[in-house]
């Protein structure tokens, strides 16, 4: 107990020292003033700024009030055009083909008294151009020479198409902006074409808007719709057609720049840019593919074998129910890229050769040789001078065409219609053409001569020949031939019809003209002779596209309806999508059919030409046999073999045209390959792999199921022939 509390004493005494020696050293009086020392200097400093603040705001509202005021009289608000995305473009199985890639650009804008004399000028392009690698004299030239061509205060690009800045040149940028006035970094797309020269012809290319295109898009507008001028526009193909689609809508960033160049209030989008309508066709992209390869393949081994240059080429495959174009080939091929990365310099050999920068689906007419022989056979059976059971004997030797001998490979004896077809007889048309010409007694001793006599014969030309004629021509006309198809690709070319002067070379034959005058007079002058006749009949008095005779065959297949061939099948609206694979979208537009008319075939007559062209794929003696005998469908088709000059040199167009299944036509497929021989030797085979191309893909129940494939472009596309002698050209 006695030590509890000797602990608790000493404790207490502890406490009670502690607490006497903490009141004797602090004076209360002594904090006090110290508290209050410390309230007045805060007072104080608060008191100070308060009076620097107010005389800096009388400097500034007495002394400079006039320099502000004329500096925000002087402000200007510029309107720079932000540029939309164009809408992307798919294949018919959703594959994208087309995008716009989002990349920064550089645009110069002139302020009004901030950046519009040539000292101001000079000042920022001294600066700007070593950061971006180019000649500050090459800027300020640019600049200069742009706002010398206007009045206005334009904005325009400051570097070339396909050149954007990289992550070093907008730092630059963005770093010395107070510096550089009217110098703005917009995000534009550069066109991207992610398969090369995949349907490049088809697809096109884009471009800026040129100096004689200007009046058109900028000052007039087209429509409704008024272009920027530094807008990116389809200059070729689909991205030419269907511009109004893929373009979207300009907007506008607003803003608001003071005198020495400096944004105030920041910047405002009104309106903003809409993106473009995105577009899906109805090309099959494995089927483009393997048709732009098979088309190279060939003419490469043609090439190597004989040394000489096969200078165009082109494959269509068309949907005979729809109009729709599946595939569409034409070499040489093109890569719509060179023209969107300004890399067409490093093909420029290339691009200028005749031919390459040429759709030749569409826009070169050759030959057709024997493939103009069904429509042929159907005049002559409607006109009466044929009839379903006629028969003509090929004999041996020449058949003399006034005093011309007209030879063929072989003599076929006796031959009736369908077989005339099959073995593709040239004396039978020959002879079908002397008899809607009303020339009689051709044989292999005599020339013969016109129904009416020699003496005649001037009278003969401007009414039974030129009648002759115009049946053939208008025979084939009614299928498509030698006439435009309305395709939805710009600039197609209609083909052509001839006959032959007094000099004996071939001039184009004035359709509309001939059709006046027969009417009105009954007659046409003309220098024509029975040979003519005959190489109209037998495929060498015209010139055709493969797209017409797409057509032509298509209207065969589906029973006399000519349809209009398209490459469109829907406009969607707008969205970035890598793919279209399980994605549903209202369709802002649909492409229809356009039945361009229906025609009045006689079944029986139409039944034998279908017929004979079955033959020509499936009987021994056919044609095409060598191509089509072990097929898992049934085919009808027709070779053509066109006699042409290439540098002088005689050689053949290989043409082939084709369609199946025979008993329910789904596609109608055409290759012509200039120069490269006989029909059956190159096009028909590649004929036959299209198809079966086509009918893999679609899993038909005839086709063997390990070969069943997609719709999707082969993984070996970039390791292609089609793609790589393209890409490796200068």
């Amino acid at each position: 107990m006695k030590r509890r509390s000797s602990r608790k004493r000493k404790h207490n005494t502890y406490e009670s020292s502690t607490a006497s020696t903490q009141n004797k050293s602090v004076d209360p009086d002594k904090r006090n003033k110290q508290r209050v020392f410390r309230v007045n200097f805060v007072y104080g400093i608060v008191s100070v700024a308060c009076v620097g603040l107010i005389l800096r705001l009388a400097y500034l509202q007495i002394t400079k009030s006039a320099q502000f005021r004329s500096e925000a009289v002087t402000s200007t608000v510029t309107t720079i055009p932000v540029l939309p995305a164009r809408g992307r473009i798919y294949s018919a199985d959703g594959t994208l083909l087309a995008y716009d890639k989002p990349e920064e650009t550089l645009y110069y804008t002139q302020i009004q008294g901030v950046n519009t004399t040539v000292s101001e000028v000079a000042a920022i392009a001294k600066k700007l151009g070593p950061a971006l690698g180019i000649p500050g004299t090459q800027i300020k030239n640019a600049i200069l020479s742009d706002m010398r061509s206007k009045n206005d205060y334009a904005t325009i690009a400051l570097l070339p198409l396909g050149t954007y800045l990289n992550d070093k040149e907008l730092a630059f940028i963005g770093e010395n902006a107070s510096s550089l006035p009217g110098i703005s970094v917009q995000v534009n797309g550069q066109r991207v074409y992610p398969f090369g020269d995949l349907a490049g012809h088809e697809l096109g290319y884009v471009g800026p808007i040129t100096s004689s295109q200007l009046n058109q898009y900028v000052y007039q507008g087209i429509g409704n719709y008024t272009y920027s001028e530094n807008q990116i526009i389809g200059q070729a193909g689909l991205e030419a057609t269907y511009e109004k689609y893929l373009r979207g809508e300009v907007g506008q960033e607003i803003q608001e720049v003071s005198s020495t160049g400096n944004i105030v209030n920041g910047a405002s989008y009104e309106p903003k840019p809409v993106a473009g309508d995105n577009l899906q066709l109805t090309l099959n992209a494995r089927l483009q593919a393997v048709a732009q390869e098979q088309v190279q393949n060939v003419v490469s081994t043609y090439d190597a074998a004989s040394g000489t240059r096969i200078p165009a080429a082109a494959a269509v495959v068309m949907n005979v129910k729809t109009g729709g174009i599946l595939a569409m080939a034409s070499y040489p091929f093109i890569d719509p890229n060179w023209f969107t990365t300004n890399t067409t310099g490093k093909h420029a050999n290339y691009l200028n050769t005749p031919g390459v920068q040429t759709n030749n689906a569409i826009q070169n007419p050759n030959y057709p040789g024997s493939t103009i022989k069904p429509a042929n056979m159907m005049t002559g059976l409607d006109t009466g001078v044929l009839t379903p059971n006629f028969t003509y004997y090929d004999a041996p030797g020449p058949l003399y065409i006034g005093n011309r001998p007209e030879v063929e490979d072989a003599s076929y004896g006796l031959v009736d219609d369908v077989k005339a077809i099959a073995v593709s007889d040239d004396k039978f048309f020959y002879n079908l053409g002397l008899m809607l010409g009303k020339w009689v007694g051709s044989s292999s001793y005599s020339g013969g001569a016109p129904i009416d006599g020699l003496a005649n014969l001037q009278t003969w030309r401007d009414t039974y020949f030129i009648k002759g004629i115009m049946k053939l021509v208008k025979g084939e006309m009614r299928f498509g031939l030698g006439r435009l198809t309305g395709i939805d690709l710009p600039n197609e070319q209609a083909g052509n019809f001839y006959i032959e002067n007094a000099q004996g070379t071939q001039v184009p034959l004035d359709v509309p003209s001939v059709e006046a005058s027969l009417k009105k007079t009954g007659s046409y002058y003309n220098e024509g002779s029975p040979f003519d006749l005959a190489m109209m009949a037998f495929g060498q008095g015209q010139q055709v596209t493969p797209i017409e005779l797409a057509q032509y065959v298509s209207t065969i297949a589906n029973g006399g309806y000519r349809l209009q061939p398209h490459l469109l099948d829907k406009v969607l609206p707008p969205g970035m999508y890598t793919s279209l694979n399980g994605m549903e979208q209202k369709p802002v537009l649909t492409f229809k059919t356009k039945v361009q008319e229906k025609l009045k075939l006689n079944p029986t007559y139409l039944n034998i030409v279908r017929q004979g062209m079955y033959s020509v794929c499936n009987v021994n003696y056919g044609t095409g046999y060598g191509s089509f005998y072990n097929s898992p469908y049934k085919a009808a088709g027709k070779t053509g073999t066109a006699t042409i000059y290439m540098n002088g040199i005689k050689t053949n167009d290989s043409v082939f045209e084709g369609f199946a299944p025979f008993n329910n036509p789904q596609i109608a497929v055409v290759v012509m390959i200039q120069g490269a021989g006989y029909g059956a030797q190159y096009a028909a085979p590649i004929t036959r792999t299209l198809m079966d191309t086509y009918f893999d893909e679609q899993h038909a129940s005839f086709m063997p199921k390990k070969d069943w494939t997609n719709s999707s472009v082969p993984t070996n596309w970039f390791q292609s022939s089609a793609y790589t002698v393209p890409e490796k050209s200068h």
